[in-house]
């Protein structure tokens, strides 16, 4: 599934989790396609060895058109109303 959302064979994904080979970098922008990430966000999560939430929050949104975006803001404010609501009550 991979392979077919980034336009990889399944011979190159598979390469790669075995780091049987460098990948170029249109191969890395076909996997981070595949991933739903900015390529930033992978350069960024080796060089620092860790995730950035926050990042990776601002990937899922990028990838999104506007139509799918709304509903998702929508449950993020009832959410974050929902977490204010009970930290005021504490």
């Amino acid at each position: 599934m991979l392979a077919e959302q980034g336009g990889l064979s399944p011979d190159t994904i598979r390469r790669l989790e075995h780091g049987a080979f460098s990948p170029s970098l249109d191969t890395l922008r076909k996997l981070c396609v595949g991933l739903d990430l900015r390529l930033s966000t992978l350069f960024e999560s080796y060089e620092l060895g860790e995730c950035n939430e926050m990042r990776e929050l601002i990937d899922l949104i990028a990838t999104r058109s506007r139509k799918d975006i709304g509903p998702v803001l929508r449950v993020m404010r009832a959410f974050f109303d929902e977490i204010d609501e009970l930290r005021e009550s504490q």
